[in-house]
């Protein structure tokens, strides 16, 4: 920390990236405090509204840092000519875009991140908008499924995964948002009903299916499936990986989970893909 800083940085961009670290430290302790429904002692509604809020800092920190990181001077203060995208409620500059991370300076436009974003049981979808947004597919990954969790009442029963039976309970608003989300941000690319549509085409053979969205990969002459924990071996790239590759969704109690989230009732029409 007290060393030189590198070329491109000065001594306050390196303090300022430390304490941001620290920051984020604590923060991340607090999510896992209030993940856990017995530790936070709130309701259900509470946890949801509380888990968000927490990981829209989260977001907003892992971006000054990777701004702080890249050396630009006007991070928290940018002038209409930086590359970053603007919360459209007050337009102030808050995030990177992806394109902003490859590309320079006035190349890149501006990426407005949506804020009408329904949900029936008041969970807030900025992060997973931000997070697509500024090209945070694992995260996003993430929150889509702790997401289904709260969504179909298992985490009101205790239970950090879904069970099939539980999916008729979620909203068809809140998937549907979840949705718009996916394919906004990946062009169309990602998403349940991209998922669903490579599912008739393999003709509902789980095999086949995995495969063509990228779920298998091989050991020498040996197909696999992907491992998922750990270090992950999915692609979180949208330029790279196949399409319906994501969201992921777990197949280790079997494939009537994967089989009840294509045959969510929000999918018999396109209703979902109409806007608020």
């Amino acid at each position: 920390f007290f060393e030189l800083p590198p070329p491109g940085q000065n001594v306050v961009h390196v303090m300022l990236l430390f304490s941001l670290h620290r920051l984020e430290q604590l923060l991340s302790c607090f999510c896992q405090l209030f993940e856990d429904p017995v530790l936070s002692g709130l309701p259900t509604r509470s946890i949801i509204q509380t888990n968000t809020q927490f990981l829209k800092m989260r977001v907003q920190l892992s971006t000054a840092l990777f701004l702080v990181a890249c050396g630009v001077t006007s991070a928290f203060a940018p002038t209409a000519t930086n590359s970053v995208c603007r919360n459209n409620l007050n337009n102030v500059p808050l995030f990177m875009s992806t394109e902003a991370a490859s590309l320079n300076g006035a190349d890149v436009a501006d990426v407005e991140i949506p804020t009408k974003l329904p949900s029936d049981v008041g969970m807030d979808y900025v992060p997973l908008a931000t997070m697509l947004a500024t090209g945070q597919l694992a995260e996003a990954d993430q929150f889509t499924r702790d997401a289904l969790i709260v969504l179909a009442g298992s985490k009101a029963k205790g239970r950090d995964f879904v069970y099939f039976t539980e999916v008729k309970n979620i909203p068809s608003t809140d998937l549907a948002t979840i949705e718009r989300l996916w394919n906004k941000f990946s062009g169309g690319k990602f998403g349940y009903s991209v998922q669903k549509k490579k599912w008739r085409q393999s003709k509902g053979d789980f095999e086949v299916w995995c495969k063509k969205i990228g779920w298998t990969t091989t050991d020498g002459e040996v197909e696999r499936k992907k491992r998922w924990f750990g270090a992950s071996e999915f692609t979180y790239d949208v330029k790279k990986a196949p399409e319906g590759h994501l969201p992921l969704t777990s197949a280790l109690r079997g494939t009537s989970l994967i089989k009840a989230l294509l045959n969510h009732p929000v999918w018999d029409n396109d209703d979902w893909t109409k806007e608020p």
